[in-house]
């Protein structure tokens, strides 16, 4: 069998990389192009896609270029010619390698959402709204797939959104690769959106300790406590040799944009102990642009 052809490498996000935001209906598609409208991007809505193709070329390659450019684009669409699909080709064969960003959320989630605002689901028709759901899914499932990020807003807050978009957008001329570690409480489900999960539960658990159950793990008794283990220090090393080998793997695959999930049960100690220790780890090499946030550290 013959080697797998390799993607280009895509650039991060800058005047010759528009940003395409597409996903779920309900998963946060409009607040993610409020926060990149903040961030300094032009932001063009529903455009039918095949507008999207000459929009980009216009903004990235004319006589005003527009510095930074994102689309929005939702399953409305459908109703013109053409996908996001081949726009993406189209784009690629102009020399432009835009970064896909997926919105995504759990099935009850959106129902909640729409149920909330009283909307019916683009794809529903004739039948109930976790069936417009599902359709969608199935058509988005292969776009989902080949997406540069990935954000599930199930468990996130509007600000947490906006810092989960910022740790991707807001060094747009950089050329590392981006990672992001996120801690958080396997009861509360394990983020969808995590590209590697790593599971803390092994270590001793901080909770049963008195003195540090108030405490979390961005706290130094905690975290003295959780990465004095030696099976914490040798999963750590072992970790980082391992990321490395990855991280030229995805290099290689386009992929620039990774997110690490670390759970432990309640998410409060030792996953955030550890995802501290692990960016600090990561930090030093110069190709990664490292950030780390705390999914469940506040919740009960």
């Amino acid at each position: 069998m013959s080697a797998p052809a390799l993607k280009p490498v895509p650039m991060s996000p800058d005047s010759t990389n528009p940003v395409l935001v597409t996903g779920m209906s309900g998963a946060g598609l409009s607040s993610a192009a409020r926060v990149l409208e903040d961030l300094g991007w032009y932001v063009a809505h529903n455009l039918p896609p095949e507008l999207i193709v000459s929009l980009v070329k216009i903004a990235t390659q004319g006589a005003h270029s527009v510095e930074r450019v994102a689309v929005v684009s939702d399953v409305r669409t459908r109703e013109f010619t053409g996908s996001i699909d081949t726009v993406i080709s189209q784009l690629k064969s102009e020399g432009i390698n835009p970064t896909v960003l997926f919105m995504e959320a759990r099935d009850d989630v959106l129902v909640q959402r729409f149920d909330t605002v009283r909307r019916t689901h683009p794809l529903q028709g004739s039948g109930t709204l976790l069936t417009g759901i599902e359709r969608e899914r199935e058509l988005l499932s292969k776009l989902r797939e080949d997406a540069d990020i990935v954000i599930d807003t199930s468990n996130l807050s509007v600000h947490d959104l906006r810092r989960a978009i910022e740790s991707s957008f807001a060094s747009a001329d950089d050329k590392r690769q981006h990672v992001t570690i996120q801690s958080f409480g396997f009861k509360h489900g394990a983020p969808q959106d995590a590209d590697i999960v790593v599971d803390m539960r092994f270590l001793p658990n901080p909770y049963w300790v008195e003195e540090l159950r108030p405490f979390r793990g961005v706290d130094r008794p905690v975290s003295d406590y959780v990465l004095g283990e030696q099976a914490a220090q040798d999963f750590l090393d072992n970790f980082v040799r391992m990321f490395s080998t990855m991280t030229d793997g995805y290099l290689r695959e386009g992929k620039s944009f990774i997110t690490v999930g670390v759970g432990c049960t309640g998410g409060h100690h030792r996953s955030v102990a550890v995802a501290e220790e692990l960016a600090r780890r990561l930090s030093v090499n110069e190709r990664l642009d490292v950030s780390v946030t705390h999914r469940d550290i506040a919740r009960n």
